[in-house]
């Protein structure tokens, strides 16, 4: 469930909302304030854009999608202030008042106090697991600190024939996830047993911007600060000629960016911002997981016009 952060006046209700809350808001509020620079405050900020709200997002962050590179996330971030969305870093929220026609949000930057008035205010700062009120500890199931409950590489608790899937186990808050974890508990029930969390090596993500901005392994930043010896591919949409189908359907915004390591040419992650890189996405999940190189990846046969054949022309960079 979408957690609720101790700041002064972030109560549900009225013009404060998270996003189970806001999905309903009525009317489209002109004016919307995103407590929160994180994936789900994003996805929000760039759907109410388009919809047509005005968009400031408060990130207590000293630049947008910090864990991001940062060419990768200057791309998305741009596409995002293209559409009208303000970001304002170092922010950190003091009150939020609900008065009698806006909400009024308080925050500091530097020290500073400053004030921005919105019809509508979303607290997007994370996620927590409803336990609190299951009285778990009655069936000897032990929690963390933060209320996931705890399980062991096979989602076995710690009382004996319970098991805990999806979101409430903590852990990365997918679907897909959720679906793996069934097959998991699936396999100790009927089958042999042997299916465990630990075979989940490779698990990609998006963050649905327009375009979908979609990642997987390690980033150029996290490869380095690693000691791993890299060399990267990386071009803007607009500049692959090889890649037609994002410029057919109008949007050419976007960046391809694959980290190979340099002795054994194996793909160590990629970020992708285009139309469809929540689908290809896959396509470097499943190389990663099987061990097909950068230079496999480079000479295969793609459909065309796709978005995949971006690979093409961009692993064809890599010297």
């Amino acid at each position: 469930m979408p957690a609720t952060p101790p700041i002064e006046g972030a109560v549900l209700g009225g013009r404060v909302h998270n996003s189970i809350t806001l999905q309903h808001v009525h009317p489209l509020p002109p004016r919307l304030v995103v407590v929160g620079g994180g994936y789900v405050g994003l996805e929000f900020a760039s759907m109410f854009a388009h919809f047509g709200s005005s968009v400031t997002v408060l990130d207590r962050g000293t630049r947008p999608m910090r864990r991001e590179d940062a060419d990768v996330a200057g791309v998305a971030a741009a596409a995002l202030e293209d559409v009208g969305v303000q970001f304002v870093t170092g922010a950190s929220v003091t009150q939020i008042e609900d008065g009698p026609t806006t909400a009024t949000v308080t925050y500091t930057v530097d020290g500073a106090p400053r004030t921005i008035e919105g019809d509508a205010v979303l607290l997007a700062l994370g996620r927590t697991p409803a336990t609190k009120d299951l009285n778990l500890q009655a069936a000897g199931i032990e929690v963390d600190e933060g209320g996931a409950v705890v399980v062991d590489e096979h989602l076995r608790t710690t009382a004996k024939g319970v098991y805990a899937v999806g979101d409430v186990k903590g852990g990365p808050q997918f679907t897909y996830i959720s679906l793996d974890d069934y097959r998991i508990v699936a396999d100790q029930l009927t089958g042999e047993g042997g299916r465990s969390t630990a075979d989940r090596t490779v698990v990609p993500y998006t963050l649905f911007l327009t375009p979908p901005l979609a990642r997987v392994g390690l980033s150029e930043t996290q490869a380095r600060e690693a000691g791993r010896t890299v060399k990267v591919a990386v071009k803007k949409v607009s500049d692959i000629a090889a890649m037609p189908r994002p410029k057919i359907e109008n949007e050419p915004r976007g960046i391809v960016k694959v980290v190979v390591e340099t002795g054994t040419d194996l793909v160590l992650g990629a970020a992708l911002m285009h139309v469809d890189s929540h689908e290809v996405i896959n396509l470097l999940a499943v190389a990663m997981r099987h061990g097909i190189t950068a230079g496999q990846l480079r000479d295969a046969v793609y459909t065309h016009p796709s978005a995949t054949e971006a690979l093409n022309e961009v692993l064809g960079s890599l010297t």
